[in-house]
């Protein structure tokens, strides 16, 4: 049985959104429709490009999350450094190395832009902090004057994956009428992680038309959801920088406790994260194959009960 998926950001966490796809496959699932924010980006284009979870989940634990976090030498330098380099690129890391990662990733099964996807596959989630709005993947780039078929994939997972002041925003430029009378300064917005508006989109299936819930027969949609609250991790402030990073990462982890309707909990795979934080790039092979396991888990017990609601079976028109 086919499924559209949604999956929540989490950064280093999302390692639990890879054991939960592969539970979902094992039991039966496959996947139409794919979404996610932040680390739920990279869940969903994976999917999107044609890996299976078991192949996903090599990648996903295979990989050291260190190696994103790169800078030049000059921003290495004891405390003045990280600050320079807030100062000038608003980032403490650039961001480039993730996404030449995930290019390179998707390039295998030939996958660059959005063209090279059936059109709907996969939605991506940013937020635009310069016009303070959502921004849907790709469709919304028409709003900015770019083509929503010729934008990189792995620009748009690394826009979702933008963590305020741990990673640069990415920088785009508007193109064509969405141009005009505007100077040069406001031809540019900033794009960062997606969960700064929403992270977790499960709304973003629920078409309707005309205001009422289509009747016709509907893909069921059903999110991946990380909870558990997060191990005290101390913040050493030390100034104005090292405070920033210490409140975007307090604020990231309040995700971890919102409150999910009655209506959407039922169509919820909830994952427990094991105290694991969202910026925890220095991950344990032990805590990374637990986290793993625990999404592994946590899909297997949802789908031994989970039964597709009734609006998803053939809607029959009563004489």
């Amino acid at each position: 049985m086919e499924i559209n998926a949604v999956f929540e950001g989490g950064g280093v966490k999302g390692i639990a959104l890879a054991g939960a796809v592969e539970a979902t496959e094992r039991a039966g699932r496959t996947f139409r429709r794919v979404a996610g924010t932040s680390s739920g980006s990279i869940i969903a284009s994976l999917l999107a490009a044609g890996y299976n979870g078991e192949a996903m989940s090599r990648i996903i634990r295979e990989t050291p999350f260190t190696s994103f976090l790169k800078r030049g030498a000059l921003y290495n330098t004891a405390v003045i450094g990280p600050a320079i380099r807030v100062l000038i690129k608003k980032g403490l890391y650039s961001g480039q190395a993730l996404e030449s990662w995930i290019r390179g990733i998707l390039l295998e099964k030939g996958v660059v832009t959005f063209s090279d996807l059936p059109r709907g596959r996969l939605t991506v989630i940013a937020s635009d902090i310069t016009n303070g709005r959502i921004v849907v993947l790709p469709d919304d780039l028409e709003l900015y004057g770019i083509s929503p078929e010729s934008f990189e994939v792995a620009k748009a997972v690394r826009m979702s994956c933008s963590i305020p002041y741990f990673f640069d925003p990415v920088m785009l430029r508007l193109n064509g009428e969405a141009a005009r009378r505007k100077s040069f300064a406001e031809q540019f917005v900033y794009m960062v992680d997606g969960g700064m508006l929403s992270n977790f989109p499960l709304w973003l299936f629920d078409e309707k038309k005309d205001g009422f819930q289509s009747p016709e027969r509907r893909t069921p949609t059903v999110g991946y959801q990380l909870i558990g609250k997060t191990q005290p991790q101390p913040h050493r402030i030390t100034g104005p920088f090292s405070m920033l990073q210490a409140m975007v990462g307090t604020m990231l982890s309040a995700h971890d406790e919102r409150y999910i309707e009655t209506d959407k909990f039922v169509r919820t795979v909830k994952i427990p994260t094991l105290g694991i934080s969202t910026t925890q790039f220095h991950i344990s092979p032990e805590q990374s194959e637990a986290i793993y396991t625990a999404g592994l888990t946590a899909g297997a017990d949802f789908f031994k009960n989970w039964r597709p609601p009734l609006s998803t079976r053939p809607y029959i028109h009563p004489a």
